[in-house]
Protein backbone atom coordinates (compact mmCIF):
# COMPACT_ATOMS: atom_id res chain seq x y z
CA UNK A 1 0.00 0.00 0.00
CA UNK A 2 1.45 3.71 -0.60
CA UNK A 3 2.78 5.59 2.18
CA UNK A 4 1.21 8.43 3.34
CA UNK A 5 3.97 11.31 2.56
CA UNK A 6 5.11 13.71 5.15
CA UNK A 7 4.59 17.65 4.60
CA UNK A 8 5.95 20.06 6.32
CA UNK A 9 5.53 20.11 9.83
CA UNK A 10 2.96 23.22 10.46
CA UNK A 11 1.14 24.35 13.36
CA UNK A 12 0.25 22.59 16.07
CA UNK A 13 -3.39 22.55 16.74
CA UNK A 14 -5.14 24.36 19.84
CA UNK A 15 -6.45 22.12 22.41
CA UNK A 16 -9.88 22.89 23.93
CA UNK A 17 -9.69 25.53 26.35
CA UNK A 18 -12.82 24.03 28.41
CA UNK A 19 -12.69 22.47 32.08
CA UNK A 20 -11.55 19.48 31.87
CA UNK A 21 -15.07 17.63 32.54
CA UNK A 22 -16.54 18.94 29.23
CA UNK A 23 -13.54 18.22 27.49
CA UNK A 24 -13.60 14.94 28.16
CA UNK A 25 -17.35 14.48 27.78
CA UNK A 26 -16.72 16.06 24.30
CA UNK A 27 -14.40 13.68 23.63
CA UNK A 28 -16.78 10.54 24.70
CA UNK A 29 -19.64 11.92 22.59
CA UNK A 30 -17.57 11.99 19.37
CA UNK A 31 -18.59 8.85 18.85
CA UNK A 32 -22.21 9.75 18.97
CA UNK A 33 -22.23 12.74 15.67
CA UNK A 34 -24.86 14.70 11.49
CA UNK A 35 -23.68 13.96 8.08
CA UNK A 36 -25.12 13.34 4.40
CA UNK A 37 -27.03 11.03 3.09
CA UNK A 38 -29.23 10.22 -0.14
CA UNK A 39 -32.50 11.50 -1.07
CA UNK A 40 -35.63 9.35 -1.17
CA UNK A 41 -37.26 6.88 0.99
CA UNK A 42 -37.43 3.12 -0.36
CA UNK A 43 -40.51 1.33 -0.07
CA UNK A 44 -39.67 -1.70 2.09
CA UNK A 45 -41.45 -4.16 4.41
CA UNK A 46 -42.91 -3.05 7.95
CA UNK A 47 -40.94 -3.39 10.62
CA UNK A 48 -41.43 -2.95 14.43
CA UNK A 49 -39.10 -1.20 16.33
CA UNK A 50 -38.06 -4.39 18.88
CA UNK A 51 -37.25 -6.36 15.32
CA UNK A 52 -35.51 -3.66 13.73
CA UNK A 53 -33.25 -3.56 17.12
CA UNK A 54 -33.42 -7.30 16.82
CA UNK A 55 -32.20 -7.02 13.33
CA UNK A 56 -29.34 -4.66 14.27
CA UNK A 57 -28.27 -6.95 17.19
CA UNK A 58 -27.75 -10.24 14.87
CA UNK A 59 -25.99 -8.12 12.36
CA UNK A 60 -22.27 -9.58 12.18
CA UNK A 61 -20.57 -7.85 9.25
CA UNK A 62 -17.21 -8.63 9.89
CA UNK A 63 -15.81 -6.95 6.65
CA UNK A 64 -16.44 -3.16 5.30
CA UNK A 65 -14.61 -0.01 4.06
CA UNK A 66 -16.06 2.95 2.81
CA UNK A 67 -15.83 6.86 3.96
CA UNK A 68 -17.58 8.70 6.88
CA UNK A 69 -18.53 11.96 6.93
CA UNK A 70 -18.67 13.52 10.52
CA UNK A 71 -19.99 17.04 11.77
CA UNK A 72 -20.01 18.08 15.14
CA UNK A 73 -21.39 21.57 16.63
CA UNK A 74 -21.52 21.62 20.22
CA UNK A 75 -21.69 25.06 20.26
CA UNK A 76 -18.93 26.14 21.98
CA UNK A 77 -17.76 29.69 22.18
CA UNK A 78 -14.73 31.60 20.62
CA UNK A 79 -12.99 34.46 22.83
CA UNK A 80 -13.04 38.05 20.55
CA UNK A 81 -10.85 37.85 18.11
CA UNK A 82 -10.88 34.29 17.41
CA UNK A 83 -12.06 31.98 14.94
CA UNK A 84 -15.11 30.97 16.14
CA UNK A 85 -16.20 27.94 18.00
CA UNK A 86 -18.45 26.32 15.54
CA UNK A 87 -15.82 25.39 13.59
CA UNK A 88 -12.97 23.85 15.47
CA UNK A 89 -11.23 27.64 15.99
CA UNK A 90 -10.53 29.86 18.43
CA UNK A 91 -9.20 28.64 21.96
CA UNK A 92 -12.64 26.10 22.57
CA UNK A 93 -11.92 24.41 19.64
CA UNK A 94 -8.19 23.48 17.36
CA UNK A 95 -7.96 24.72 13.60
CA UNK A 96 -4.79 25.53 11.20
CA UNK A 97 -5.71 28.99 11.76
CA UNK A 98 -5.10 28.94 15.16
CA UNK A 99 -2.44 26.72 15.28
CA UNK A 100 0.45 28.39 16.97
CA UNK A 101 4.27 27.26 17.43
CA UNK A 102 6.09 26.66 14.28
CA UNK A 103 9.60 25.82 16.11
CA UNK A 104 10.16 22.30 16.50
CA UNK A 105 10.69 23.56 20.19
CA UNK A 106 7.39 24.57 20.26
CA UNK A 107 6.48 21.18 18.31
CA UNK A 108 8.03 19.50 21.33
CA UNK A 109 6.13 21.39 24.30
CA UNK A 110 3.05 19.90 22.85
CA UNK A 111 4.20 16.60 22.50
CA UNK A 112 3.72 14.48 19.70
CA UNK A 113 1.93 14.87 16.78
CA UNK A 114 0.75 11.21 16.52
CA UNK A 115 -0.85 11.77 19.66
CA UNK A 116 -4.17 10.04 19.79
CA UNK A 117 -6.04 12.42 22.40
CA UNK A 118 -4.66 15.65 20.64
CA UNK A 119 -6.13 14.11 17.49
CA UNK A 120 -9.70 13.25 19.14
CA UNK A 121 -10.18 16.33 20.40
CA UNK A 122 -9.61 17.90 16.95
CA UNK A 123 -12.71 16.25 16.20
CA UNK A 124 -14.31 16.71 18.71
CA UNK A 125 -15.79 20.04 16.66
CA UNK A 126 -16.17 20.67 13.18
CA UNK A 127 -16.57 19.05 10.21
CA UNK A 128 -14.13 15.82 9.15
CA UNK A 129 -13.78 13.15 7.14
CA UNK A 130 -12.67 9.59 7.56
CA UNK A 131 -11.56 6.73 5.63
CA UNK A 132 -12.27 3.24 7.58
CA UNK A 133 -11.91 0.10 6.60
CA UNK A 134 -12.37 -3.48 8.88
CA UNK A 135 -11.23 -6.92 8.33
CA UNK A 136 -12.72 -8.65 11.33
CA UNK A 137 -11.77 -7.80 14.97
CA UNK A 138 -7.91 -7.36 14.75
CA UNK A 139 -7.59 -5.67 11.72
CA UNK A 140 -8.91 -2.23 11.28
CA UNK A 141 -7.81 1.43 9.78
CA UNK A 142 -9.09 4.49 10.46
CA UNK A 143 -7.68 7.49 8.09
CA UNK A 144 -8.66 11.17 8.54
CA UNK A 145 -8.51 12.88 5.96
CA UNK A 146 -7.49 16.48 5.60
CA UNK A 147 -6.79 19.42 3.27
CA UNK A 148 -3.21 18.53 2.75
CA UNK A 149 -2.42 15.95 5.60
CA UNK A 150 -3.23 12.48 6.80
CA UNK A 151 -3.57 11.12 10.02
CA UNK A 152 -4.21 7.35 10.33
CA UNK A 153 -4.56 4.91 13.05
CA UNK A 154 -3.84 1.30 11.86
CA UNK A 155 -5.01 -1.85 13.84
CA UNK A 156 -2.99 -5.27 12.95
CA UNK A 157 -3.10 -8.01 14.95
CA UNK A 158 -0.83 -7.14 18.30
CA UNK A 159 0.60 -3.85 16.39
CA UNK A 160 -1.22 -0.38 16.72
CA UNK A 161 0.46 2.86 15.10
CA UNK A 162 -0.65 6.13 14.71
CA UNK A 163 0.84 8.54 12.19
CA UNK A 164 0.63 11.78 11.22
CA UNK A 165 1.97 13.25 8.02
CA UNK A 166 1.60 16.71 9.01
CA UNK A 167 4.88 16.42 11.67
CA UNK A 168 6.08 12.96 10.15
CA UNK A 169 5.30 11.52 13.45
CA UNK A 170 4.39 8.54 14.42
CA UNK A 171 2.89 6.39 17.41
CA UNK A 172 3.58 2.60 18.21
CA UNK A 173 2.13 0.17 20.75
CA UNK A 174 2.87 -3.47 20.52
CA UNK A 175 1.44 -6.55 23.01
CA UNK A 176 4.14 -8.92 24.06
CA UNK A 177 4.87 -11.35 21.73
CA UNK A 178 3.74 -14.65 24.53
CA UNK A 179 0.06 -12.48 24.97
CA UNK A 180 -1.48 -15.43 23.60
CA UNK A 181 -4.58 -15.54 21.19
CA UNK A 182 -7.33 -13.45 21.99
CA UNK A 183 -5.52 -10.84 23.85
CA UNK A 184 -4.33 -8.81 20.97
CA UNK A 185 -4.53 -5.05 21.67
CA UNK A 186 -7.79 -3.75 20.09
CA UNK A 187 -8.13 0.07 18.30
CA UNK A 188 -8.19 2.60 20.95
CA UNK A 189 -12.02 3.53 22.16
CA UNK A 190 -11.66 6.40 21.16
CA UNK A 191 -11.28 6.30 17.27
CA UNK A 192 -12.94 2.86 17.11
CA UNK A 193 -16.33 4.88 17.87
CA UNK A 194 -16.06 7.09 14.65
CA UNK A 195 -18.68 5.27 12.63
CA UNK A 196 -22.27 4.95 12.77
CA UNK A 197 -22.01 1.32 14.22
CA UNK A 198 -20.00 2.15 17.14
CA UNK A 199 -22.03 5.00 18.03
CA UNK A 200 -25.23 2.93 17.35
CA UNK A 201 -23.90 0.64 19.98
CA UNK A 202 -23.56 2.94 22.59
CA UNK A 203 -26.62 4.31 22.06
CA UNK A 204 -28.11 1.10 22.25
CA UNK A 205 -26.35 1.07 25.64
CA UNK A 206 -28.46 3.40 27.08
CA UNK A 207 -31.99 2.24 26.20
CA UNK A 208 -34.36 1.26 29.29
CA UNK A 209 -37.43 2.39 31.11
CA UNK A 210 -36.54 5.75 30.72
CA UNK A 211 -36.22 5.61 26.73
CA UNK A 212 -38.87 5.40 23.95
CA UNK A 213 -37.84 3.49 20.81
CA UNK A 214 -39.64 3.89 17.46
CA UNK A 215 -39.61 3.29 13.76
CA UNK A 216 -40.37 5.98 11.40
CA UNK A 217 -40.14 5.31 8.09
CA UNK A 218 -37.23 4.57 5.51
CA UNK A 219 -34.08 6.38 3.91
CA UNK A 220 -31.21 5.84 1.17
CA UNK A 221 -27.74 6.13 2.76
CA UNK A 222 -24.91 5.69 0.78
CA UNK A 223 -26.80 4.28 -2.19
CA UNK A 224 -28.83 1.73 0.23
CA UNK A 225 -32.21 1.17 1.68
CA UNK A 226 -32.15 1.89 5.09
CA UNK A 227 -34.61 2.14 7.90
CA UNK A 228 -35.31 5.00 10.30
CA UNK A 229 -34.54 4.21 13.97
CA UNK A 230 -35.89 6.46 16.77
CA UNK A 231 -34.59 6.58 20.46
CA UNK A 232 -35.80 9.45 22.34
CA UNK A 233 -36.02 9.96 25.83
CA UNK A 234 -39.14 10.07 28.12
CA UNK A 235 -39.72 11.35 31.69
CA UNK A 236 -36.88 13.12 31.25
CA UNK A 237 -37.15 17.21 31.89
CA UNK A 238 -33.63 17.80 32.64
CA UNK A 239 -31.91 15.97 29.52
CA UNK A 240 -30.41 18.21 26.46
CA UNK A 241 -30.91 15.12 23.76
CA UNK A 242 -34.00 15.49 21.60
CA UNK A 243 -33.31 12.68 19.56
CA UNK A 244 -30.74 9.81 18.69
CA UNK A 245 -31.39 8.48 14.69
CA UNK A 246 -30.35 5.69 13.34
CA UNK A 247 -30.33 4.75 9.32
CA UNK A 248 -30.05 0.84 9.76
CA UNK A 249 -29.23 -1.11 6.68
CA UNK A 250 -32.25 -3.16 5.49
CA UNK A 251 -30.08 -6.15 4.30
CA UNK A 252 -27.90 -6.68 6.84
CA UNK A 253 -28.79 -4.39 9.78
CA UNK A 254 -25.63 -2.17 9.72
CA UNK A 255 -26.32 1.33 11.07
CA UNK A 256 -25.23 3.16 8.33
CA UNK A 257 -25.85 7.44 9.66
CA UNK A 258 -26.03 8.24 13.16
CA UNK A 259 -27.37 11.57 14.23
CA UNK A 260 -28.09 13.22 17.73
CA UNK A 261 -30.03 16.12 17.97
CA UNK A 262 -29.99 18.65 20.51
CA UNK A 263 -33.69 19.55 23.42
CA UNK A 264 -32.85 23.27 22.11
CA UNK A 265 -33.27 22.81 18.31
CA UNK A 266 -31.71 23.28 15.56
CA UNK A 267 -28.86 21.42 13.46
CA UNK A 268 -28.10 18.75 15.17
CA UNK A 269 -24.83 18.21 17.37
CA UNK A 270 -23.19 15.31 15.90
CA UNK A 271 -23.64 13.30 12.73
CA UNK A 272 -22.16 10.11 11.66
CA UNK A 273 -22.92 8.73 8.10
CA UNK A 274 -21.33 6.87 5.25
CA UNK A 275 -20.90 8.54 1.99
CA UNK A 276 -19.81 5.50 0.65
CA UNK A 277 -19.73 1.82 1.72
CA UNK A 278 -18.25 -1.60 0.57
CA UNK A 279 -19.12 -4.84 2.53
CA UNK A 280 -16.81 -6.97 0.79
CA UNK A 281 -13.19 -8.01 2.22
CA UNK A 282 -10.74 -5.35 2.15
CA UNK A 283 -7.10 -5.88 0.94
CA UNK A 284 -4.23 -7.23 3.53
CA UNK A 285 -2.06 -4.49 2.19
CA UNK A 286 -4.70 -1.90 3.68
CA UNK A 287 -3.38 -2.91 6.92
CA UNK A 288 -0.04 -2.54 6.52
CA UNK A 289 2.43 0.29 8.08
CA UNK A 290 5.69 1.02 7.71
CA UNK A 291 6.93 4.50 9.43
CA UNK A 292 8.52 6.56 6.35
CA UNK A 293 11.74 7.51 6.42
CA UNK A 294 12.79 10.33 9.09
CA UNK A 295 9.49 9.75 10.69
CA UNK A 296 9.72 10.32 14.78
CA UNK A 297 8.65 7.22 16.36
CA UNK A 298 7.31 6.91 19.66
CA UNK A 299 7.36 3.72 21.03
CA UNK A 300 5.10 2.06 23.81
CA UNK A 301 4.81 -1.58 24.77
CA UNK A 302 1.07 -3.03 25.99
CA UNK A 303 0.29 -5.62 28.42
CA UNK A 304 -1.13 -7.34 25.94
CA UNK A 305 -4.32 -7.66 28.72
CA UNK A 306 -7.88 -7.96 26.51
CA UNK A 307 -10.32 -6.12 28.20
CA UNK A 308 -13.11 -8.50 30.09
CA UNK A 309 -15.86 -8.77 28.13
CA UNK A 310 -19.03 -6.50 29.02
CA UNK A 311 -17.01 -4.44 31.32
CA UNK A 312 -17.77 -0.51 31.95
CA UNK A 313 -15.48 2.00 32.53
CA UNK A 314 -14.01 2.58 35.75
CA UNK A 315 -16.19 5.07 37.45
CA UNK A 316 -14.09 4.85 41.15
CA UNK A 317 -13.04 8.56 42.34
CA UNK A 318 -16.69 10.00 41.39
CA UNK A 319 -19.86 9.71 42.21
CA UNK A 320 -23.02 9.44 39.59
CA UNK A 321 -25.75 10.91 40.36
CA UNK A 322 -29.95 10.22 38.87
CA UNK A 323 -30.00 7.39 36.20
CA UNK A 324 -30.70 7.41 32.75
CA UNK A 325 -30.64 10.53 30.36
CA UNK A 326 -30.58 12.35 33.46
CA UNK A 327 -27.39 11.09 34.70
CA UNK A 328 -24.81 13.44 36.21
CA UNK A 329 -21.50 12.60 36.87
CA UNK A 330 -19.50 14.67 40.42
CA UNK A 331 -16.05 14.97 40.12
CA UNK A 332 -13.85 16.26 43.14
CA UNK A 333 -10.79 18.60 41.63
CA UNK A 334 -7.65 19.11 43.29
CA UNK A 335 -7.71 21.09 46.59
CA UNK A 336 -6.09 24.05 44.62
CA UNK A 337 -7.44 23.68 41.41
CA UNK A 338 -10.04 26.66 41.64
CA UNK A 339 -7.57 28.97 43.65
CA UNK A 340 -7.74 32.10 41.92
CA UNK A 341 -11.21 33.07 39.64
CA UNK A 342 -12.70 30.34 39.62
CA UNK A 343 -12.74 30.20 43.33
CA UNK A 344 -14.19 33.61 43.91
CA UNK A 345 -12.19 36.81 45.39
CA UNK A 346 -9.12 33.68 46.51
CA UNK A 347 -5.77 35.78 46.46
CA UNK A 348 -4.64 36.16 42.68
CA UNK A 349 -8.58 35.76 41.11
CA UNK A 350 -10.49 38.80 41.39
CA UNK A 351 -9.14 40.94 38.53
CA UNK A 352 -12.21 42.63 36.77
CA UNK A 353 -10.83 41.50 33.28
CA UNK A 354 -11.55 37.78 34.58
CA UNK A 355 -14.35 38.31 36.72
CA UNK A 356 -16.31 39.97 32.62
CA UNK A 357 -14.36 36.59 30.89
CA UNK A 358 -16.37 34.62 33.40
CA UNK A 359 -19.69 36.46 32.89
CA UNK A 360 -19.00 36.01 29.09
CA UNK A 361 -18.56 32.38 28.79
CA UNK A 362 -20.35 31.00 31.92
CA UNK A 363 -23.50 31.38 34.37
CA UNK A 364 -23.60 31.84 37.61
CA UNK A 365 -25.39 29.39 39.99
CA UNK A 366 -26.46 29.12 43.19
CA UNK A 367 -28.28 26.19 45.65
CA UNK A 368 -28.11 24.77 48.19
CA UNK A 369 -24.79 23.57 47.59
CA UNK A 370 -23.36 26.95 47.64
CA UNK A 371 -22.44 28.51 44.56
CA UNK A 372 -20.77 27.86 41.33
CA UNK A 373 -20.61 28.68 37.65
CA UNK A 374 -21.88 26.75 34.44
CA UNK A 375 -20.00 26.53 31.25
CA UNK A 376 -23.46 25.24 28.34
CA UNK A 377 -22.63 23.63 24.92
CA UNK A 378 -25.25 22.39 22.85
CA UNK A 379 -25.03 18.80 24.58
CA UNK A 380 -22.69 18.84 27.43
CA UNK A 381 -23.14 21.18 30.45
CA UNK A 382 -21.08 21.23 33.85
CA UNK A 383 -21.79 22.83 37.20
CA UNK A 384 -17.95 23.69 38.57
CA UNK A 385 -18.63 24.99 41.92
CA UNK A 386 -16.51 27.52 44.49
CA UNK A 387 -15.77 24.24 46.58
CA UNK A 388 -14.18 22.40 44.36
CA UNK A 389 -16.37 20.05 42.34
CA UNK A 390 -17.49 19.64 38.81
CA UNK A 391 -21.08 18.51 38.11
CA UNK A 392 -21.11 17.51 34.69
CA UNK A 393 -23.39 15.43 32.30
CA UNK A 394 -26.53 15.81 28.99
CA UNK A 395 -28.00 17.45 31.06
CA UNK A 396 -29.60 21.03 31.84
CA UNK A 397 -28.17 23.82 34.13
CA UNK A 398 -31.30 23.16 36.36
CA UNK A 399 -30.67 19.44 36.15
CA UNK A 400 -26.92 20.21 37.55
CA UNK A 401 -28.06 22.18 40.22
CA UNK A 402 -30.50 19.77 41.24
CA UNK A 403 -28.11 17.00 41.36
CA UNK A 404 -25.55 19.46 43.42
CA UNK A 405 -27.76 20.08 45.77
CA UNK A 406 -28.82 16.31 45.88
CA UNK A 407 -25.40 15.60 46.56
CA UNK A 408 -24.86 18.14 49.48
CA UNK A 409 -27.55 16.97 51.81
Amino acid sequence: MAQIQPRKPGRKAVRYGVPVAVAGAAAATIGLVPALADTGDPDLPKVTAEELVTKMAKSDVQHMSGTVKINTDLGLPALPGSGGGNGGHGPFGGGDEQRGGDSEEGAEKEGSGADPQSKLMELASGEHTLRVATDGPDKQRVSVVEEAAEYSFIHNGQDIWAYDSASNSAFHAQAPKDAGKGKQHKMPEGMANLTPEKAADQALKAVDKTTSVSVDGTSKVAGRDAYTLVIKPKAAADSTVESVRIAVDADNGAPLKFTLTPDGGGKPVIDIAYRNVDFGKPGADTFEFKAPKGAKVTEKELDGKAPEKGAKPDLSGFDVLGEGWNTVVEIPLPGNALAGPMGGDKEGGGSEQMKRLLDAFTDEAKGDFGTGRVFETRLVNALITDDGKVFAGAVTKDGLVKAADEAAK
